[in-house]
């Protein structure tokens, strides 16, 4: 009976926000908490959400001042001196435009909000792009590679909504795949270089030198990706520079307060790697530092909170929703019930395998599962399902996040932010996962293998 009612939970759960006639919100709140009222809990229900709510408001905390953190950076230029030095290094190279357009998205990517990358990296490199008759299908593709990797961060989406699901942190969920992610971005830097060459092959292997007024012209030596003698050097801007200096800039600016943002970066990521304090602490304390820093005035620190707010409410309110339904499936021992219904009906020796099938499938369900369905329905059960027999659930979140709504959201139809990269770039979308999907799908096999490999992972 109860695990009847959980998997009626979870499957009206999933109806309802696959064909988007409910929001997320009100059905992390009402479905779960209808169906305890059917079973019989409503004595129960408060102290299940109250427990629920508990548990998630440490990744909620975290999420919150991440997001405001890393974009707070993004708009006082943090990374604009590296974006700059890339596509100088890249002139009219194909192939280095390619590599470079990777580079700079893996950067812009750390604030964990895709909308913002695709609008950042595809305002600096667009112009590029058409100038040298580049693809923009090569530019969605690369960037998307690149974004898809660096969105299992903590406070990306997904992971952060894996923890929630089954109340772990990022010790358990992301520091374990943290090699398996490096190895990813080495198989994007790789995969971009390829494509890279590919596309400077289909231009007839020309290397096209940007002037700062826009000017073009074929260059020798193009096939080794180098200058020919008697040419003129290099140009010291590319139009994606200009683009980008004129790109708004908040803050006090200075070369102090630039290196103090480099430090107080690095330095977060270092407590994030070594789990020197909890990191919604980290984040809170680096956050206020780097208000005080860049942002002293409270009109200015105004402006960032209605710029960046929405995303930070949208989010955080997800999350403690999402805090509503694993308190209740956890209170009623609906998931446990389920975990033991699934268990009888799967062989002994496939139990093992869980984990893996769960990275192998990941990236392609991100084109039919929300990250809101995927994560709060059905990674719970799969991961109470694991523990059943014998393994730890925190293998089936770490395995998630390799690949759903990871390498696979800037493919996915059911993102926004996937619209507005091929939006900007005016590629069809149908177009554009034909031409990325093996790539996408291959990253996240790659990352699976050196999962296995380090220990993430076990079969």
């Amino acid at each position: 009976m109860v695990a009847a009612l959980g998997f009626a939970t979870i499957a009206t759960f999933l109806v309802l926000t696959l064909t988007r006639r409910v929001s997320v919100l009100l059905c992390l709140v009402l479905v779960p908490i209808g169906f305890a009222l059917l079973g019989g809990w409503a004595g129960e229900l408060g102290g299940f959400i109250a427990e629920g709510l508990l548990t998630v408001a440490p990744v909620a905390i975290m999420i919150a001042f991440a997001i405001l953190y890393f974009s707070l950076m993004v708009d006082v230029g943090l990374f604009d001196p590296v974006i700059r030095t890339v596509l100088r290094w890249a002139g009219g190279d194909p192939m280095k435009i390619t590599v470079g357009t990777a580079v700079v998205t893996l950067l812009v990517a750390l604030d964990g909000d895709g909308a913002s990358t695709f609008l950042i990296t595809v305002s600096a490199f667009l112009p590029i792009y058409k100038r040298l008759g580049m693809r923009p299908l090569v530019l969605t593709g690369v960037v998307a590679l690149a974004a898809g990797v660096m969105n299992m961060i903590p406070w990306g989406g997904p992971t952060v909504r894996a923890m929630a699901a089954l109340d772990l942190e990022s010790s358990d969920i992301f520091l374990p795949v943290v090699p398996a992610m490096a190895v990813g971005i080495i198989w994007v830097l790789l995969a971009s270089y390829m494509i890279g060459r590919k596309e400077r092959q289909r231009l007839g292997g020309e290397r096209i030198v940007l002037g700062e007024e826009g000017g073009t012209g074929p260059e020798a030596g193009a096939h080794s990706g180098t200058r020919g003698q008697g040419h003129a050097p290099a140009p010291e801007a590319t139009e994606g520079t200009v683009l980008l200096a004129e790109r708004e800039v908040i803050g006090r600016g200075g070369r102090w307060v630039h290196a103090f943002n480099v430090v107080l970066t690095l330095a977060l990521v270092g407590v994030l790697l070594f789990q020197l304090m909890p990191l919604e602490v980290a984040f809170v304390v680096a956050f206020a530092l780097a208000l005080a820093v860049n942002l002293p005035h409270w009109d200015d620190q105004q402006e960032l909170f209605k710029q960046h707010g929405g995303n930070v409410v949208l989010v955080v309110s997800m999350i403690f929703a999402a805090g509503v339904l694993t308190g209740v499936l956890t209170g009623t021992k609906m998931i446990t019930e389920m975990a033991e219904a699934l268990v009888s009906v799967i062989p002994d020796g496939a139990g093992g395998l869980l984990p893996v099938l769960t990275a192998i499938t990941s990236m392609p369900l991100s084109l039919v599962f929300t990250p809101d369905a995927y994560y709060f329905g059905v990674v719970p059960v799969l991961a109470e399902t694991n523990a059943a027999f014998g393994g730890d659930p925190a293998e089936i979140g770490r395995a998630a996040i390799l690949g759903q709504m990871t390498t696979g959201f800037p493919l996915s139809p059911l993102t926004a932010a996937t619209f507005i990269l091929v939006g900007m770039s005016k590629v069809d979308l149908g177009a554009h996962q034909k031409h990325i999907f093996l790539w996408a799908f291959g990253t996240t096999i790659v990352m699976t293998v050196a999962a296995l490999v380090t220990g993430a992972l076990s079969v």
